[in-house]
């Protein structure tokens, strides 16, 4: 993984010096249907089976994941849903409407991803190559 080097300001010191920190380069973007094509060359499924596959997937993830399911999708990973809201003294008080602030998707990877992640090594991006 390559990364550039970019200043910018501790969130918790405002007003302390600017330091630098290392931030990802992103190589470019992986389409849907390059992604199947490449899941579908390693396997007997065609790129249509695999994409109809990824459609199926996407559309019934959030039907469970609104019902409060967490959804493991064994060594991938699990998914589930999480919200933060506003404080009340009593729970009479509390109306999700004006309460709840947002809600967010969590994904845990499961052990195998975490181990492929595991094995991931940085290097400085050239100048020329950072974007």
């Amino acid at each position: 993984m390559k990364y550039r080097l970019i200043q910018k300001r501790n969130p918790q010191d405002p007003e302390g010096a600017r330091k630098w920190y290392a931030s990802p380069v992103n190589a470019g973007t992986l389409t849907f249907q390059e992604l199947a094509a490449e899941i579908a060359g390693r396997s007997s499924l065609t790129q249509g089976d695999v994409e109809n596959v990824l459609r199926n997937l996407l559309e019934q993830l959030p039907v469970f994941l609104r019902i409060g399911m967490s959804v493991k999708l064994g060594d991938f990973g699990t998914f589930r849903m999480s919200l933060s809201s506003e404080g009340v003294d009593t729970p009479e008080q509390f109306d999700a409407a004006s309460h709840v602030r947002r809600t967010r998707l969590i994904f845990t990877p499961g052990v195998l991803l975490k181990a492929a992640l595991a094995t991931i090594t940085v290097e400085q991006a050239l100048p020329d190559t950072a974007q």
